[in-house]
């Protein structure tokens, strides 16, 4: 009788491999862009203390960094990939036990409003500090060069120097999905906007690419930070 070989175990590089793209030869696949872009926002203090996390879109695909765990040191292999509907297609592919990030229901809001390709939610302090300082629902800011790095959604170019950016302000909730009703009414009431802040508790911003959301994120920083020392000296 003739013995039937049995098919080895694939290492894990096999299956990293075996994926839709080589990410390992794809510097700018999610898998590798989302681990370097959240240290770099950790190394800015935008995502210390596992809060905050990235998502995007390639394809039918979208992936999620996992929930709780230090932004500092993830790896390409460990994002969550879903799809449209919030289906698991992948979990994380080294094995480790994580969840998937608790924004996730928010990213496929997000996407489904905006059709964008990238999600960047952090807890900057930039950010928090604006919300406290901004009286009502509403983030205002003008003559800035810096503005002219926001998308103007709604006649698909950048806003121009002179021009107001005005960035919708929802109240935080004990659990980031529980902040999905009002995210979509300011999605709504501002088709402006790129950008959405969460008062006490940070942002979300996107973009139709992953550069387009993380240029804005640096100039939405920028903008924060400026009227955060506006206000300490007195000025509007």
């Amino acid at each position: 009788m003739q013995n039937v070989q049995q098919p080895q175990k694939r290492k894990l590089s096999d299956e990293i491999i075996a994926e839709d793209e080589d990410y390992q030869r794809d510097p700018e696949h999610p898998r590798n862009l989302i681990p370097e872009i959240c240290r770099l926002l950790y190394s800015q203090e935008a995502m210390t203390g596992s809060g905050g996390a990235i998502s995007m879109r390639r394809n039918d695909k979208i992936y999620v960094a996992p929930s709780g765990v230090q932004k500092e040191r993830l790896q390409p292999e460990d994002m969550f990939v879903i799809n449209d509907d919030g289906d698991t297609l992948k979990l994380p592919l080294n094995g480790k036990i994580c969840r998937m990030s608790q924004c996730t229901p928010l990213f496929l809001t997000i996407y489904r409003l905006r059709g964008s390709e990238c999600v960047i939610h952090s807890h900057s302090k930039r950010a928090v500090l604006a919300t406290i300082i901004s009286s009502g629902n509403e983030f205002r800011i003008s003559d800035l060069q810096m503005i002219k790095g926001i998308y103007k959604r709604t006649e698909n170019r950048n806003y121009r120097f002179g021009e107001e950016v005005v960035i919708p302000i929802i109240e935080n909730t004990p659990t980031d999905p529980e902040l999905q009703e009002n995210l979509v009414k300011a999605m709504e009431n501002y088709p402006d906007t790129c950008c959405v802040l969460i008062r006490r508790h940070g942002l979300y911003i996107w973009g139709t690419t992953w550069q387009q959301a993380k240029l804005m994120y640096e100039c939405y920083e920028y903008l924060f930070d400026i009227a955060i020392q506006l206000k300490q000296l007195g000025m509007n």
